[in-house]
């Protein structure tokens, strides 16, 4: 097993019988239409800051959190590929707003964020693409118990907030706290192999069509994460300057 939200195991009642089979172009398609969605949520609760309607738009930022979160998790057990453009918008909404948040505090350091995440994603399609890393049961098994384990950290310290309380240098400029960040930005960008090798998988076994949209939903939820991690990293190294 691998990415969390990605089962790679594919059984023989999932192989298509008939119809059209999932493919990678398909995937695509359906991964830049996701991007349309929620590049379109994103700026409309930025155009919300800018314009000064603060209260609506942190509502709508953490009602875009949430609403991800939970859509996320409803997906990634039950596959039910109607939710999928509506968790790109809660997506959307969120990382809108803490993106304008960010912005304030940090002038300049989305565009940083943006470039950096897409930096990573093509740099891991052409070592994935040129056979550098290759996806093979123990990379998954790895990536799978490194993401879990982020995932309990992230918990644990989300949970201490309403207590007072946090895991210790994680979330700030320090040396450690920067070298967990760093540690996190690689997890995630190994993720995405895993997502590349589902998608690339998926189609060699002719996977029902709807499969693309489950792929293309993971591979969104990987580059959130990214995003979100680098946009992170940056305002560490702001905050040391």
């Amino acid at each position: 097993m691998s990415n969390p939200i990605l089962n790679e195991k594919f059984s023989e009642q999932e192989h298509i019988l008939q119809g059209e089979p999932m493919t990678v172009n398909g995937t695509i398609q359906i991964t830049a239409f996701l991007g349309v969605i929620l590049v379109a949520a994103a700026a409309f609760v930025w155009a919300k800051f800018t314009a000064g309607y603060t209260d609506f738009a942190q509502m709508l930022t953490i009602g875009g959190g949430i609403g991800g979160f939970v859509l996320g998790l409803i997906v990634a057990f039950t596959r039910t590929k109607f939710l999928v453009p509506v968790y790109a918008a809660c997506e959307g909404l969120f990382l809108g707003g803490i993106s304008a948040i960010f912005e304030m505090h940090y002038p300049g350091i989305v565009p940083q964020a943006i470039l950096g995440t897409f930096a990573t994603l093509f740099s891991m399609l052409a070592l994935y693409r040129l056979g550098i890393i290759k996806c093979t049961d123990k990379f998954r098994s790895v990536m799978f118990i490194a993401t879990a384990s982020i995932a309990v950290i992230y918990l644990v310290d989300i949970i201490g907030h309403f207590f007072h309380y946090s895991v210790p240098l994680i979330n700030t400029a320090s040396n450690f706290g920067i070298g967990f960040s760093l540690v996190v930005i690689v997890i995630a960008a190994l993720n995405l192999i895993v997502d590349f090798d589902f998608i690339e998988r998926g189609a060699q076994n002719m996977l029902p069509k709807d499969f693309e949209w489950y792929g293309a939903f993971g591979l969104m939820v990987t580059i959130v994460w990214l995003y979100i991690e680098i946009l992170r990293l940056l305002a560490k190294f702001n905050d040391r300057s």
